[in-house]
């Protein structure tokens, strides 16, 4: 009889799950659950495709066919409701039951709304949150119809959000809670340089701000955002970037580990119950580099997990229980914007640490390592990305390499030098 694998959600994660899977066990019948309308696309480019500058074609990964020759059941416009974790069900809204041998949740994030903080207005029309193709679709149109636009959302989607009002000439101001842009992994220093990159494009960064509300017309189209200070900011169209709240509804009524970081799993993507695994931007897992439980959600990671966690699943159904010998997830991870006229990258881990160093070396050109316990866990590169790959290196490693700040500042680290100073550990 042919194993049974489900799995819930069909970005990156799930897709890579069930590619692998395939590639592992031929004769394995699996399943593909997804609450979106279509198949795998690219994340990444969605912006681009807000921005004007792609068409929707490129942006598609895998049309339907591709999981057709694959023989892989795709179930797009399908929402799981429940999951029996005793008799190994899946449940939908059609009443549909999909019955698995291992199951892997990859079912991602929504972008959370400001109403869930009580602000008024918040669900008002006008005002998009970007996550989806969806979003970028009515992003897209409603700020090339729009004639000033408000941005709140001080991280890595909330740039790609200026970015697009940028790119499509819309006026914004862009309030952020703190004193700088992605406070918590910018000095100031750093920081400036992507501020003055938003002003060149008609993108004005409001400090210590944030909504505590908007204000609609007669229609309920938004009409401004005002601010802690009462500062009110006129707009008729809003994006807003807070962060996710994980999907996981569907497991409340089950032994399944979740907490406010999402899934909880091991570093071979198990949760806490049997047959059932995680991936993707949902799971919490055991960061072995780092020695704790931690969160990655790049598109390289959340790829490379559901292909971990895919392997597993395979092999522990093979042992008929859990395999000597699984496969871990062990990565590093980076984001990469290209939204100036020069490149910005993140790695790793930057916003956490007990120490860090940082250098300017140009009006463009930026870095800033953050190490914990001596070891480096994250960094920020701007302008000059030709050291990551050192960076990325050392992090896998756990070399501790704090002491030597003055050889990591240098514009090209010589690792011959760093070597002699600080060995790879044994």
């Amino acid at each position: 009889m042919s194993a049974s694998h489900v799995i819930i959600g069909d970005g990156i994660a799930g897709s890579s799950a069930a590619e692998t899977i395939r590639e592992e066990d031929p004769d394995a019948d699996i399943t593909v659950i997804t609450d979106e309308g279509e198949a795998l696309y690219n994340r990444i480019l969605i912006k681009e495709f807000a921005k004007g500058k792609l068409p929707e074609a490129p942006i598609s990964i895998h049309e339907p066919e591709w999981y057709e020759e694959r023989d892989i059941d795709l179930q797009l416009n399908t929402y799981v409701t429940t999951v029996d974790t005793e008799a190994n069900e899946i449940h939908t809204h059609s009443g549909d039951v999909y019955d698995y041998d291992k199951l892997l949740v990859a079912t991602g994030g929504t972008p959370a709304s400001l109403a869930s903080y009580g602000i008024d207005n918040a669900d008002a029309d006008g005002i998009d949150h970007f996550w989806t193709f969806q979003d970028a679709r009515s992003i897209k149109e409603n700020v090339e119809n729009a004639d000033q636009g408000i941005i709140v959302g001080a991280g890595l989607l909330g740039i790609d959000l200026a970015a697009i009002c940028g790119a499509q000439g819309l006026d914004a101001n862009y309030l952020m809670r703190g004193e700088s842009w992605w406070r918590y992994a910018l000095e100031p220093e750093g920081a400036e340089i992507l501020h003055e990159a938003m002003r060149e494009k008609g993108v004005t960064p409001v400090f210590e701000s944030g909504v505590d509300r908007f204000e609609t017309d007669e229609d309920g189209q938004v009409a401004a955002a005002v601010d802690p200070n009462g500062e009110r900011y006129e707009g008729d169209w809003a994006g807003v970037a807070i962060g996710l709240s994980f999907n996981t509804e569907f497991l409340q009524d089950t032994p399944v580990e979740t907490n406010d970081n999402g899934i909880v799993t091991d570093e071979y993507l198990r949760t806490n119950v049997d047959d059932i695994y995680a991936a993707g931007d949902i799971t919490w897992f055991y960061d072995t580099i780092l020695g704790e439980m931690g969160e990655n959600g790049s598109w390289g990671s959340a790829k490379e997990q559901g292909s971990v966690a895919a392997q597993n699943m395979v092999e522990d159904l093979r042992e008929g229980g859990e395999t000597d010998d699984p496969e871990e997830f062990r990565w590093v991870s980076s984001y990469s914007i290209t939204h100036f006229d020069f490149p910005f990258l993140s790695f790793g881990h930057p916003t956490i640490g007990d120490d860090d160093a940082s250098q300017k070396y140009s009006d463009t050109e930026w870095r800033r390592l953050a190490f914990q316990d001596g070891k480096i866990v994250g960094g920020v590169l701007i302008g000059d990305l030709s050291q990551q790959s050192k960076f990325k290196r050392l992090i896998r490693e756990e070399r501790e390499v704090a002491q030597h700040k003055e050889l990591l500042m240098e514009e090209d680290v010589d690792m011959d030098k760093l070597e002699e100073a600080a060995p790879k550990p044994e």
